[in-house]
């Protein structure tokens, strides 16, 4: 077993990168270092001398002295360029990019592949969690059943302040916005986009299988208003937008990021503030539950500062599940019961596309249905601005078949 000397060119020195950097900075021991930094901005004000900067990114990828890249910029897809150079030239890399590599996934692998070259992204998914790590070596000969959890810390800790201290998703976000855990334009965040490219990642170390982001369906909370929040409360629930994958009693892999009610029985009541929490479901180790910090400079630099030492031993990631030529598909014949809530003038139209409806309300401006709906139509509906959808539960076993009686109307019964 070697440990090789870690040179590291560091792409970005933000919140993340000057937390690596601090982190460094006290585990001597690492035998890693930082050689080179290369930012964008050169009159931004920095914690470190101007000396140390460089901004030209050929100073890191033209260095033969540097062999790791460590890339925390914010930008996709001048992420993409700087992994794909440095892989391509036999540097190793580690991203928090979780946009880029989920919109990338099928290159990147295919560049590790060619050159030899690792690439390592523990930080772009649940920050202090080590969940693609116990993926990849602990589950990776267990067949996985299931895999969900609350993986986006700012979406977390909006909705859990509209439960502890009866705020507005309005007054929430601007709280959020406040203390720096949400953006000034949040929707990555808020509109589901960051889950499901979390979500991404997990399938593919999970599963074995790789999926572009179009192939999962998202729905944020940006659209959650009073009436959502109001049932939570008056029923004890907590509201918790989850990412989920699980295999079908077919085998088919079902994917989806929705705003969850959850039970003070569910695991998952208990994980608050910008805290990250994901269960998964093997076939032989059955359910395991990692809980620990989403967000923050030093969460996230840990997750950067694992990869970095792991990568002193030449590890990589063997994605020991994929198959190639894997057609494995993500089914459209998904059930879920959900709260909709819609307007009133098209409450005839959505309320006739549930296959069970046990709950229906309206007023003089919207209406509500409970009931069990298909994923696919529910896509559909989800299209309109003043449409929101909680998830109630999942009816995993429920196969509904369509029926007509001999009045001629159209029913849902249990296969």
């Amino acid at each position: 077993m070697s440990n090789i000397k870690l040179n590291i060119g560091l792409f970005g020195f933000g919140c993340v990168g000057q937390g690596l950097y601090e982190v460094l900075e006290q585990t001597p021991g690492l035998n890693a270092g930082i050689k080179s930094i290369v930012v964008k901005q050169k009159s931004k004000k920095r914690s470190l001398g101007s000396e140390r900067f460089r901004y030209d990114k050929s100073d890191i990828l033209e260095d033969e002295e540097i062999n790791l890249v460590v890339e925390l910029i914010d930008d996709p897809d001048a992420a993409f360029e700087i992994v794909k150079e440095a892989l391509s030239k036999g540097k190793a890399v580690v991203s928090a990019n979780k946009k880029m590599i989920a919109e990338h996934f099928g290159e990147l692998l295919e560049l590790q592949n060619r050159f030899k070259t690792p690439f390592l992204y523990e930080a772009a998914v649940c920050a202090s969690i080590p969940i693609i790590r116990n993926l990849e070596e602990y589950y990776d000969n267990d067949l996985m059943r299931s895999i969900e959890g609350i993986v986006n810390g700012s979406t977390n800790y909006i909705l859990g302040k509209t439960a502890s201290e009866n705020l507005s998703y309005q007054a929430a976000l601007k709280q959020a916005q406040e203390l720096g855990y949400a953006e000034s334009n949040p929707i990555l965040d808020t509109g589901g986009f960051d889950a499901k490219f979390k979500l991404i990642l997990l399938i593919a170390h999970a599963f074995g299988i790789v999926l572009v982001p179009d192939q999962v369906f998202h729905q944020g909370i940006d659209k959650i208003g009073e009436l959502e929040l109001n049932y939570a409360r008056e029923k004890g629930l907590k509201l918790k937008l989850k990412a989920r994958a699980y295999k079908n009693e077919n085998g088919k892999l079902c994917a989806f990021v929705l705003p969850e009610f959850v039970s003070e029985t569910d695991k998952f009541y208990q994980v608050n503030e910008v805290y990250n929490a994901i269960q998964i479901e093997g076939c032989f180790a059955d359910k395991q539950f990692f809980v620990g910090r989403g967000a923050g400079a030093y969460p996230t630099a840990s997750a950067v500062l694992s990869d970095i030492s792991a990568l002193r031993y030449n590890y990589r990631y063997e994605y020991k599940k994929r198959q190639e030529g894997n057609e494995t598909e993500v089914p459209e014949n998904i059930f879920l019961k959900v709260l909709l809530r819609y307007p009133r003038e098209a409450s005839e139209a959505i309320k006739s596309k549930f296959l069970d409806a046990e709950e229906y309300f309206k007023n003089k401006e919207q209406a509500y249905t409970i009931g069990v709906i298909s994923l696919a139509t529910l896509q559909t509906i989800l299209i309109a601005d003043d449409v929101s959808a909680v998830l109630i539960d999942l009816p995993e076993t429920m196969e509904l078949t369509k029926i007509s009686n001999e009045a001629g109307e159209i029913a849902w019964l249990d296969a």
